[in-house]
């Protein structure tokens, strides 16, 4: 882990991922305790409540998030990820959908978007600042793709605050993981279950959840909100970019 944590975020993110886009989606579910799909339904709420008419979502992967922006929002959808085996497969869903005429996928950081100034109505991210080398810079970047008014949200794992499911949180993270990673993914996802639990735990003591929401607040977002989820196993983070 020690190796990881000095190695370029980016590449590292790109080397993990890119031998998992076959079996991501179902695996997700299984890395996530069964809870990724309820996650990522309420941060959508947060943004498709607002019926926006363009919504940039980062790090979309095999563009999960960005089909149910579709199937929720009346609002045409860029996705922006890393690698490109992901986009990839995410490709072949949008195909599988018939979404192609509102779904754009590119290759690209979060770091750097190839986009103007206060280019989309909404944004949405999903487990992404644990990838990036500063996640306050990101945030910024994040944050000037917005329009003025816009809505943002977020997702991503946490740990547990109270110290008895913190207990069973561990347990779960350092030893099923890694075993169903393996069995139900192989070598690939015996490695991404071996990797999240220390990485979590990592995140969080460097960037605990008052850092996070100083952090979006910094980066010119106001009504930062947060909801716990899942006894402290999932974040959802919303806010909006204030109007002019």
């Amino acid at each position: 882990m020690d190796a990881a944590a000095n190695r370029d975020p980016n590449e590292f993110a790109q080397e993990l991922f890119t031998g998992l886009p076959q079996r991501y989606d179902t695996l997700a579910e299984v890395l996530s305790f069964g809870q990724n799909g309820r996650w990522r339904h309420e941060m959508v709420s947060h943004v498709a409540d607002l019926r926006p008419s363009s919504i940039l979502d980062v790090a979309t992967g095999t563009a999960g998030v960005a089909l149910e922006l579709v199937r929720r929002t009346p609002a045409r959808v860029t996705g922006i990820d890393l690698t490109a085996a992901m986009l990839r497969r995410g490709q072949e869903r949008v195909e599988r959908e018939r979404a192609t005429g509102r779904v754009r996928l590119v290759v690209g950081q979060a770091e750097q978007l190839p986009f103007p100034d206060a280019t989309f109505d909404a944004l949405t991210f999903t487990y992404l600042l644990r990838y990036v080398a500063d996640p306050a810079a990101t945030l910024r970047e994040l944050t000037r793709v917005l329009k003025p008014g816009g809505s943002i949200a977020s997702l991503e794992f946490a740990v547990p605050a109270n110290l008895f499911w913190r207990a069973w949180w561990w347990g779960y993270t350092r030893l099923v993981l890694p075993a169903a990673g393996y069995l139900t993914g192989g070598r690939d996802w015996y490695g991404v279950g071996r990797f999240l639990g220390p990485n979590i735990s990592a995140h969080y003591r460097r960037y605990p959840v008052s850092w996070t929401v100083h952090a979006w607040r910094e980066a010119g977002l106001a009504d930062v909100m947060v909801r716990s989820m899942s006894l402290g196993g999932g974040l959802v983070m919303w806010a909006r970019k204030p109007a002019r």
